[in-house]
């Protein structure tokens, strides 16, 4: 990355950094220049020390410690934890509960990023970046999703392996990246799975491959995006960790 000069301006006007950095909340205007002359904020990888520079926050990818920063005025990345119960669409023609009402009067035309089947708990993350909304669905970035299943017990000993080795179903094999025994209570056991596969109801299926079916299954993380204890029905904007993160994670 190479130094840029104090007056370079983007091409076509644009706005000042130290402002753009300030509306995206990171401090005060005078805040985000001492960042800017510690050498912390970069933008389109080129570092910049000077307070002339001008960017464009609609296309100029800016980083600030290497973390991106969300400066596209309008964009917006949500966590929504989703109940048991609803459907994963924005609306139903047979007048099922939908993702949709729990987000009705928001002013954004939303995608959710991937399915939860509508008998499956937990996070599903809502936006209208269109380009960031396709990478975290497509397999070729292999976006890891965490799971908590319940399932009747006992659990046998092998059936960890026999997830991570792979287990065949009706449209190919299906292998887990890992797999732990959270909680054991009587015949209810409780398990972490993560993955990253997306194909329909993969886990459901995969577990009752090994003889485990499924009694409730609730998603709590996707890539560096966790549930936390944000409660069923809720919606909550993604922490600026989070969404570096989730850029980091499709290259964007």
């Amino acid at each position: 990355m190479s130094p840029s000069g104090p007056e370079r301006p983007a091409e076509g006007g644009g706005i000042r950094l130290q402002k753009v950095l300030a509306a995206a909340g990171l401090g005060s205007r005078r805040a985000c220049e001492e960042l800017i002359e510690a050498g912390r904020v970069t933008v389109n990888d080129e570092r910049v020390t000077g307070q002339g520079r001008r960017v464009h926050p609609e296309t100029d990818v800016i980083r600030v410690d290497t973390m991106r920063i969300n400066t596209a005025p309008g964009l917006v990345y949500l966590a929504l934890n989703k109940p048991r119960g609803y459907v994963t669409a924005m609306s139903d023609p047979e007048g099922r509960p939908t993702v949709g009402d729990l987000v009705a009067g928001r002013a954004e035309r939303l995608f959710h990023v991937g399915r939860l089947d509508a008998e499956t708990e937990g996070l599903l993350i809502l936006t209208n970046d269109g380009e960031l909304a396709h990478r975290l669905a497509h397999p070729s970035y292999e976006v890891p999703k965490t799971y908590l299943a319940e399932v009747l017990g006992p659990i046998a000993r092998d059936v960890g392996r026999r997830l991570r080795e792979g287990v065949e179903l009706d449209d190919g094999i299906v292998r887990v990246d890992s797999f732990r025994l959270i909680d054991s209570s009587a015949n209810r056991v409780m398990v972490e799975i993560v993955l990253h596969e997306g194909r329909k109801h993969v886990v459901r299926r995969a577990l009752t491959a090994v003889g485990h079916p499924v009694q409730r299954l609730v998603r709590t993380s996707v890539g560096p995006v966790h549930l936390g204890s944000q409660k069923p029905g809720r919606l909550r904007p993604l922490s600026r960790e989070e969404l570096a993160g989730v850029f980091a994670l499709v290259g964007m």
